[in-house]
């Protein structure tokens, strides 16, 4: 049978008894530190003295579940799409745009651009360093006396169109 003697009269040892003093100190760290990945356990537990192999550890690591799946970006839902739709006369949508860019001196300014998307009309272009959402707010009140409100507009998602001030 090609066998050897030692293994068939031997009986194989048995793994958790062996590497009880493994799961034991795997054990104190995770309870310590839950979110740590296999290298810094295996890293603290050399620190601590233990001259364990490290596939020894890391087959233990396994058997015991600890393997913590990596995080993974948080995707948003997805969102119908919708065509644009040309808009076939004037105030019927807007477009809301910032842009910015640096004078020669290295100072960023920033610009609202407020644009009548039948006729590439330019409502307002607003500049200045800092354009906050109560800025915003005021702009748009602004064009309502002038030019009345419109059925859409079109924006992006910047930080000052995401404001609580805006709901």
């Amino acid at each position: 049978m090609a066998l050897s003697r030692a293994s068939y009269y031997r009986k194989p040892a048995d793994k958790a008894i062996k590497d009880a003093p493994v799961i034991d100190a795997l054990n104190t760290i995770v309870a310590k530190h839950a979110r740590w990945g296999f290298s810094l356990c295996f890293d603290r537990l050399r620190n601590q003295g233990y001259v364990w192999n490290r596939k020894r550890v890391w087959r233990v690591y396994t058997d015991m579940k600890l393997n913590i799946p990596r995080r993974t970006k948080k995707r948003m839902a997805r969102r119908a799409k919708q065509p644009l739709v040309a808009p076939t006369r004037p105030n019927h949508i807007w477009s809301l745009n910032f842009m910015h860019d640096t004078l020669y001196r290295g100072k960023t300014f920033r610009t609202l651009n407020v644009i009548d998307e039948s006729n590439r009309e330019a409502l307002t272009i607003e500049i200045d360093f800092s354009l906050p959402s109560a800025r915003v707010i005021r702009v748009l009140e602004q064009l309502e006396e002038i030019q009345g409100l419109p059925e859409a507009i079109r924006l992006d998602n910047g930080p000052e169109l995401r404001s609580a001030s805006l709901y």
